[in-house]
């Protein structure tokens, strides 16, 4: 295959070059890059408080990088504001899920559909296919729901606005194996069809080196690591998890 054959086969759908980050005057992320094909999950793993959230949220436009470039989908993001990356394909389930406590079930789906800009919103049967137990609970509040019913939630909350991008931020934390299992099941299924990149931050070393094309581990705001996961060492990755 010819060079600009493999250049063409590979279009990144997010590139993350040379991103300095901070809080205050704080420097959390230094010098990060990572890229993610169309249609690929990849895994970012580190331990507490190396910069993983903070870099998924500076990807969605939450925090300004100090220097560096976002490219999604081929423009330069950099600048945009986090409702503009969100029309425009990038979607973020964060750590704790976020889901509105007081609305029901329906309704914070249906506030994922408004957000797209959808008229007459109804929900999409194929969310239901994918999360069941959350058609029986349309009419339950969501914070009366299970740690693991708010996870699907969140997760199909974003799923309902079609994203190219899909930012996942410690999807299994706190869940019993129970439902861990269909959140693996679903992204197994978000990978195949081939539609959706993922960016997930996942402690859970097995749960993200199953579902994952690539892996990158961080270190104090740096990357340190990174390979295919069939190429990676797991006894390598892990002691760069291990305190």
């Amino acid at each position: 295959m010819s060079t600009l054959e493999e250049e063409v086969k590979w279009t990144a759908m997010l590139s993350i070059k040379g991103i300095h980050s901070s809080y205050g005057e704080t420097v959390i992320l230094r010098d990060v890059d990572i890229e993610i094909g169309k249609g690929q999950v990849v895994a970012l793993m580190g331990r507490n408080g190396v910069g993983k959230t903070t870099l998924l949220k500076t990807v969605m436009g939450l925090i300004q990088p100090l220097s560096g470039r976002i490219i999604f989908d081929g423009e330069d993001i950099t600048g945009w504001s986090p409702e503009k990356r969100a029309v425009h394909g990038i979607g973020y389930v964060p750590q704790g899920r976020d889901i509105f406590p007081h609305l029901t079930v329906q309704e914070n789906l249906l506030i994922g559909l408004e957000a797209r800009g959808v008229k007459r919103p109804s929900i999409p049967e194929g969310i239901f296919e994918l999360f069941p137990a959350l058609k029986k609970l349309l009419s339950r509040r969501g914070g009366d729901l299970s740690g693991g019913q708010q996870q699907q939630l969140a997760i199909a909350r974003v799923l309902i606005t079609e994203p190219k991008l899909l930012l996942l931020d410690e999807p299994t934390e706190g869940i019993q194996p129970s439902v861990v299992f269909e959140i693996e099941n679903t992204i197994r299924f978000i990978k195949e069809q081939g539609n959706v990149s993922i960016l997930l931050v996942e402690q859970f070393m097995e749960f993200a080196l199953r579902l994952s094309d690539f892996c990158y581990v961080m270190e104090k705001g740096s990357i340190v690591f990174k390979g295919a996961v069939g190429e990676l060492s797991k006894e390598e990755i892990q002691n760069h998890l291990t305190i």
